[in-house]
């Protein structure tokens, strides 16, 4: 059992301090402090959690630290463990890129996971086709999909995901991300396709007063809500999930109705048994982007990952045309 004392010391280290750990004990750290839990970790490295175990303790004991404690279900990092992040993140990522920029990388063989935080939408419209092609290109390749969360942004920035793909309308300001468009969509209405007291739009007293199943992402605002309130069309909702996709599924048989993207009501529209109506607004497009921190810029796997993304985005809108 992991000693989990959340007895604390304060966050004082010192040059010496990073210079005696070694390269495979700040892999370790960083994939200990990213995922916050020690299975993670050990299935991000590829290693037992028994070894993982052993890491975090020889760690605790360089740095007379718990580095990480338990609070409540969670694990959380002490203060000496998050004034460790940024400069051991630091080097990492300049020996990365040092050893990365004297060799190509090949996905066929080398072992390599990379973490996208991505919403269930983007990961049935987008990721889905290319994952299966990944599989088949990058064989050695593994790819985590996490939600997004309010503070995507900073976690980004700090290097512990590799790529985020949201839309652009939704970037969170002062934290400063590369960026770059992947594909554009529009937001329209759905409801059951057996629906008879709908027709082929809502009027704007339909949308105001019909019942309404939104999505509620957590913190995250969505980019139809922050329109509908832009536009004075904000309104009540009546019935909330916290999964785009799942809004859609939950029409069936309900005289809801639900605002969506396209291209996911088209995906979703033979199991869910939706039909798209026309909203009486005209809400601004939604542009997908792939954001990702400066550090990667140059790094040989990242900028294979970042172009699989181009060539999908490619696909996909051409599969629109």
């Amino acid at each position: 059992m992991e000693n989990l004392s959340p007895e604390r010391r304060s966050p004082v280290v010192t040059s010496r301090d990073l210079q005696s750990v070694d390269l495979n004990l700040m892999v370790a750290f960083d994939a200990l402090m990213s995922e916050r839990s020690v299975t993670r970790a050990a299935e991000r490295m590829q290693v037992g959690q028994p070894a993982m175990s052993a890491s975090l303790a020889r760690l605790r004991k360089l740095f007379d630290d718990p580095l990480l404690v338990r609070e409540g279900r969670t694990l959380v990092p002490t203060p000496v463990a998050e004034s460790l992040i940024g400069p051991i993140q630091q080097s990492l990522a300049l020996m990365e890129n040092a050893l990365g920029q004297r060799r190509a990388f090949d996905p066929t063989r080398e072992h390599r996971t990379f973490t996208i935080v991505a919403s269930d939408y983007v990961l049935l419209v987008f990721l889905r086709p290319l994952l299966a092609y990944l599989r088949r290109e990058a064989p050695a390749v593994s790819i985590h999909v996490r939600p997004v969360t309010e503070d995507y942004a900073e976690f980004l920035r700090r290097g512990r995901f590799d790529l985020l793909i949201a839309p652009r309308e939704l970037q969170q300001s002062g934290v400063p991300l590369n960026s770059e468009d992947l594909f554009a969509d529009r937001l329209v209405c759905a409801v059951d396709s057996e629906n008879t007291e709908v027709g082929d739009a809502l009027s704007a007293e339909e949308f105001l007063t019909l019942p309404y199943l939104g999505y509620e992402g957590h913190a995250v605002q969505t980019v139809a809500r922050l329109q509908m309130r832009a536009m004075g069309m904000d309104r009540p909702v009546d019935v909330s999930t916290q999964s785009f996709s799942a809004a859609a599924l939950l029409l069936r048989d309900t005289p809801f109705f639900t605002v969506i993207s396209e291209r996911l009501a088209h995906c979703l529209a033979p199991q869910a048994r939706i039909r798209l109506v026309e909203p009486p607004m005209t809400f601004a497009p939604l542009t997908e982007t792939m954001f990702w921190s400066a550090r990667h810029d140059d790094n040989p796997s990242h900028r294979w990952l970042r172009q699989r993304m181009r060539d999908a985005a490619e696909a996909l809108n051409h599969q629109q045309q």
